[in-house]
């Protein structure tokens, strides 16, 4: 690979985050690791130790100590990267940091690219492709779900399911293939019938992990939700008090916010991204006017839509109006609409009630006094569906493996379409190898060069 070391390389690199810390952690991957720290650290002699030991000395250039650290050795198939690996401790000064690489480049080592150290677990079959993907996620998770599902992909639940599927079809396509070198004498050894039901069974499987995507996606990425309504209904109101800190200007003016406002929090484990948009109405003012045009892109883009309205003002014909235009935007994308009736402490309740008898999904609150947020967090939890999270179902976060499985499932499709045809075995043997190929192109069963090179780019150096 064109942006990576030969494999024969030991590589090294910060492992921590740069700048300023208590400590910081590089480290060393290769043949000859252990060498190469070895030959500028005094303490023990490190060729000598065993695997998963750590040991106390100094760095040195010549007779110039750099650092006081800690080694931690780890050798051949025990290490993460399936090859020599070492780990430097050292304190959190990036001049020692830098010291210490430059030291270890001097030494022989080669600076890591991006990604490299799980690239070489994959290479050495410590990981397969989609596991080594979900390191990156656990790296980047930021809430207590996202964190579970990366944690069950990188053990090797997802790998696992993926696996089983392929091996079933494998054998069916080994006897077509079969079928295909005595094609004279007119033999069939894979019976078709039995074919049949294995690929209708490995297409309901498929097409539930292919479902758990939409799940997957806002659970990986935050759930996006986009606060909407007239000027002046509380929208800022409600961000503050959602986010329980003052994060938007509150005004009695009305039109005060004219750009889109984000902001993120955790509910449940799960991450929701609130957007505070500007108030949707006509207007003259060029800027506001760009603000409501930002405010109905946001409403594309996410997945639950909070309509904002003022409970004390609004009449009956104007809020099924309000409700009707979101939900005209909305139809057939697959988001939820949630009405709020903001400031019920304003309005007779009696009257307010009967204002939204005919609107689905409404909630009362006060978003001055906070009255009710509580509940409007429950709803948006409530909306995800974490049902199969609990239950450890598999569930697929990356985009490039629901294009795989859409893939896999379409060759599937092929595949019955043919049997139903009674096509010869030759031309169902391609499309199942099509099949297998997609999904060999998950675990890295299939690879190319151009593919890992995509894949490992968007990782951290050191990791």
């Amino acid at each position: 690979m064109q942006t990576k070391n030969h494999i024969t390389d030991t590589i090294c690199a910060l492992a921590t985050p740069s700048g300023i810390g208590a400590i910081a952690v590089i480290r060393l991957s290769g043949p000859e690791a252990i060498t190469i720290c070895n030959s500028c650290f005094f303490g023990k002699d490190l060729t000598q130790v065993d695997t998963h030991t750590i040991h106390f000395g100094t760095v040195r250039d010549g007779d110039r100590i750099v650092d006081e650290v800690l080694v931690s050795v780890f050798r051949d198939k025990k290490s993460f990267t399936g090859e020599n690996a070492v780990e430097i401790s050292t304190h959190g000064s990036p001049y020692i940091q830098q010291q210490v690489l430059q030291l270890l480049l001097k030494n022989g080592a080669k600076s890591a690219g991006q990604g490299e150290f799980t690239l070489r677990a994959f290479l050495n079959g410590k990981l397969d492709l989609s596991q080594a993907e979900a390191v990156a996620d656990v790296i980047a998770s930021n809430s207590e779900a996202s964190l579970q599902l990366a944690m069950q992909q990188m053990r090797g639940g997802f790998s696992s399911e993926i696996q089983k599927l392929r091996e079933e079809l494998i054998h069916f396509a080994s006897l077509i293939e079969l079928e295909l070198d005595f094609g004279e004498e007119d033999v069939e050894f894979a019976n078709r019938d039995d074919l049949k039901q294995l690929v209708v069974k490995l297409q309901t499987k498929l097409i539930h992990l292919i479902n758990s995507f939409n799940l997957g996606n806002v659970i990986k990425n935050g759930v996006p939700v986009a606060i909407v309504g007239e000027p002046n209904v509380g929208k800022s109101t409600l961000l503050n008090a959602l986010l329980n800190e003052e994060r938007a200007i509150v005004s009695d003016i009305a039109g005060t916010t004219r750009d889109t406002i984000e902001d993120e929090i955790v509910i449940s484990g799960i991450s929701f991204r609130f957007i505070d948009t500007a108030g949707l109405r006509d207007t003259k003012d060029a800027i506001e006017s760009m603000g409501i045009k930002k405010s109905f892109e946001k409403i594309d883009e996410a997945s639950v839509v909070l309509l904002l309205v003022d409970a004390s003002t609004i009449s009956e014909n104007q809020l099924m109006a309000d409700v009707k235009n979101i939900e005209d935007r909305i139809e057939g994308k697959n988001k939820r609409l949630v009405v709020i009736a903001n400031k019920v402490d304003k309005a007779n309740q009696a009257v307010i009630s009967d204002k939204f008898n005919r609107v689905k999904h409404v909630l009362f609150v006060s978003a001055k006094d906070k009255l009710n947020i509580e509940a409007i967090k429950e709803q948006l939890f409530n909306y995800v569906n974490s049902g199969a999270l609990n239950q450890n179902d598999v569930i697929v976060t990356n985009a490039r493996h629901y294009e795989a499985l859409t893939q896999a499932n379409e060759f599937l499709t092929k595949v019955l379409d043919g049997l139903d045809i009674n096509i010869t075995g030759d031309f169902l043997a391609m499309d199942i190898r099509q099949s297998l190929h997609y999904l060999g192109l998950i675990t890295g069963d299939i690879s190319t060069d151009d593919l890992l090179d995509n894949i490992f780019s968007k990782f951290c150096i050191g990791k």
